[in-house]
């Protein structure tokens, strides 16, 4: 029988995975404000061109302030 041998990680391997996961979150923060502008901008569009503060249109589609 052959047994496999497991070394643990070492810090710096514990560091370059973290290191990892922070810059996708990073990546994936800057991508959802990015959209985020996009739907604002298009909810002030909206409300220009009725007329109506961007409030009663954030409010229409469900988008709370705090969003």
């Amino acid at each position: 029988m052959c047994q496999l041998s497991v070394t643990e990680p070492t810090d710096s391997d514990i560091t370059t995975a973290a290191n990892k996961i922070v810059q996708k979150h990073i990546k994936l923060l800057h991508e959802y404000n990015e959209i985020k502008d996009i739907g604002q901008g298009l909810m002030g569009l909206i409300a220009d061109s009725r007329g109506v503060r961007i409030v009663e249109v954030q409010d229409e589609f469900g988008v709370d302030a705090k969003d």
